[in-house]
């Protein structure tokens, strides 16, 4: 591949520094704990027509080969394989269900039964083909923070790889008890998972402060160890993301349901910042899309930055019916300051700063109008419930609590503006993962019923089998229960590996 079609990867923090794609993926973080981002975003090279007559894989490899351009034809397409195989329930992948109007992307089809399958399948693939491009000897240890979905989702691509250990934590009691349930179930000898006292947040900086623990680091290399993430600061992770915005629009085509070229709107539930990243690479690269709307809870610190350009952490944490989005640092957002700060690591590095010192920044008004094409809203717990229940009634489809918030920020957003385009709402995950939110919310009557009296119930009202993923959990023996406190969290990890 020439140059100019070549794609590398600079630290958010150190524009000089560039790597290769899978170097970018090997590392996870850079040195300096900027995010790899690439050094431009590509131009689709198929038309909209002709990825609309591709199924799921063939997109991916469209999408992945314009970013993953160290990777070869064979390596690239043999990831794609492994990845996208019967661990999903249909052939399709990403199905999208029309309901009221608006096109519902179902990325919850995977082994964990969350939109983090559509990346953390490929993940492992990617990592260990990354690792013998760059012959590398030691042994992969990834380390993990997760608000309930990215641990199962990396936990089940982990699990069994030779040549990786995986490392989990999460807040103890800040998970939905089904996806705790399917986290500390999970096999594999070279699978841990630890619950911490705190929330996310406190799990995600203790993770990025072993990252940058230099001491960690040289006691790691002498056992022949070193750290990677899963988390979506990986870009390993961003880029397959991107695939199923492509692939969405060129389904909503073929089935002509938009003509070719016909700008659609895009709803993220967002949290870490990650999904909605993707949207916007996507746009970059030729899809059409006019709108991303962002879809916060009742943590809405991004909402409050894209009213105001003030980033601030400095409020209650609040634990809400939509877990994987209670989140206050949104660690992706990084990518997107240093991009509308005109690819300045400085400046961006003075932002992240501020974030870590203060809690809070504030962008300028130049960087602000590069914001348009964002558009932020929230959903409280009592419109998020009232979503769930009036689109059951309305419609018999069943979504869970972070695509209801979606939704219900959708309807804000088209009374607000009045913007009658075709739009595609992201579907994070199944609504079994979520069963007593989402059952409470259609009738307050079952809330006496067990998790799993729940999913049965759930099964009959939504008239959809309940998901492998509930059914194998259902028994499963506890195989971990390591608690630690957050100070802890180092020596966890070297008692682990030690």
């Amino acid at each position: 591949m020439d140059n100019s079609t070549q794609v590398f990867y600079k630290s958010t923090r150190d524009s000089n520094k560039k790597v290769q794609a899978s170097q970018a993926i090997l590392q996870g973080l850079s040195e300096d704990g900027g995010l790899f981002v690439p050094d431009h975003i590509p131009t689709l090279d198929k038309s909209l027509r002709e990825l609309s007559e591709m199924e799921y894989k063939e997109v991916a490899y469209e999408v992945m080969k314009l970013f993953l351009t160290d990777f070869t034809k064979e390596e690239l397409t043999d990831c794609i394989q492994k990845a996208y195989d019967s661990k999903f329930d249909t052939n399709v992948i990403a199905p999208i269900t029309e309901a009221e109007g608006a096109y519902y992307l179902e990325l919850f089809h995977g082994a964990t039964i969350a939109f983090k399958d559509m990346a953390l399948s490929i993940l492992p693939h990617l990592m260990i083909t990354s690792a013998k491009k760059n012959n590398a000897k030691e042994q992969i240890v990834i380390l993990t923070a997760t608000s309930g979905d990215t641990g199962k989702a990396a936990l089940a691509g982990f699990a069994g790889v030779k040549g990786a250990k995986i490392i989990v934590f999460y807040p103890k009691n800040g998970v939905s008890p089904i996806q705790e349930k399917q986290m500390v179930t999970q096999k594999g000898d070279n699978a841990y998972v630890i619950g911490i006292h705190g929330n996310f947040d406190d799990a995600q900086t203790g993770v990025k402060k072993l990252f940058a623990d230099k001491e960690l680091e040289k006691w790691m290399k002498e056992r022949g160890l070193r750290f990677s993430s899963a988390n979506s600061i990986n870009i390993g992770r961003l880029v397959p993301q991107v695939v199923y915005y492509v692939y969405s629009y060129a389904r909503l085509l073929k089935e002509g349901r938009i003509s070719d070229g016909e700008e659609i709107n895009v709803v993220v539930p967002t949290g870490n910042f990650g999904n909605i990243l993707a949207a916007f690479y996507a746009r970059n690269m030729g899809a059409p899309i006019a709108k991303l709307i962002c879809a916060s809870n009742e943590n809405k610190v991004l909402y409050d930055f894209f009213c105001t350009g003030n980033y601030d952490r400095n409020r209650e944490f609040v634990l809400t019916s939509s877990p994987s989005m209670d989140i206050l640092i949104s660690s992706n957002l990084e990518r997107l300051i240093y991009r509308i700060a005109g690819e300045d690591s400085e400046k961006n590095s003075e932002f992240m700063t501020q974030l870590s010192e203060k809690g809070s920044y504030k962008i300028t008004e130049e960087m602000r109008d590069k914001l348009k094409d964002f558009y932020g809203n929230y959903a409280s717990e009592q419109e998020t419930a009232q979503r769930i229940k009036e689109l059951y009634e309305d419609t018999g489809y069943v979504i869970d609590t972070h695509t209801a918030v979606a939704s219900a920020v959708y309807q804000k957003y088209k009374k607000e503006t009045g913007d009658e385009r075709k739009t595609v709402i992201v579907s994070t995950a199944s609504p079994f993962k979520f069963s007593r939110s989402v059952m409470n919310a259609i009738d307050k009557k079952y809330d006496s019923m067990t998790d799993f009296e729940l999913v049965d119930e759930l099964s009959k009202i939504a008239n959809v089998k309940v998901p492998n993923a509930i059914e194998e959990i259902r028994t499963a023996p506890v195989l971990h229960d390591t608690v630690c406190d957050k100070s802890e969290m180092k020596a966890v990890v070297e008692k682990i590996l030690g």
